[in-house]
């Protein structure tokens, strides 16, 4: 039997990821890029300049779309494609100036956003709140099987 209190909290979790989508859009709408695009921009802000197959296996997608999404990125401006320098049958893809910026806009309002959620939480009361999100990223991602990313 289902508890109404599992279920609250489910909808409390849906209404969040709805907000976390909706403040994505307005990131998407002021700097012109897809939710795919602005993911790869952050894996290359994470990692520096990397390899399409290194982007394609940290995004959980095929590296056929990864092209693509480099394509796009290169046609804006955000991104070049560069020979590696030890491995001549790959191309390091690197943030230009412009997709720098863009991915000091993302790492500075991820950590604004971060302060004013949860700058005012207690340290204990922070770290419950987080292993209980580990707890259901888990749980979530097991029920998903074949089917998570």
């Amino acid at each position: 039997m289902h508890s109404p209190e599992e279920t609250a909290a489910l909808d409390r979790v849906l209404h969040l990821a709805a907000l976390v989508q909706r403040d994505l859009s307005r990131f998407e709408r002021e700097s012109g890029l897809t939710t795919p695009r602005v993911h790869l921009l952050w894996v290359l802000g994470e990692t520096g300049p990397t390899t399409q197959q290194r982007l394609s296996a940290a995004l959980g997608v095929t590296p056929r779309n990864v092209t693509g999404l480099v394509d796009g990125l290169v046609s804006s401006g955000h991104v070049t494609r560069e020979p590696h320098p030890t491995d001549r049958r790959a191309t390091l893809v690197t943030p230009t100036e412009d997709g720098a910026r863009v991915i000091v806009d993302l790492v500075s309002s991820h950590a604004e956003l971060a302060h004013e959620l949860f700058g005012d939480l207690p340290a204990t009361r922070l770290a419950a709140f987080s292993a209980t999100l580990d707890q259901t990223i888990e749980t979530f991602t097991s029920l998903m099987g074949d089917h998570a990313p």
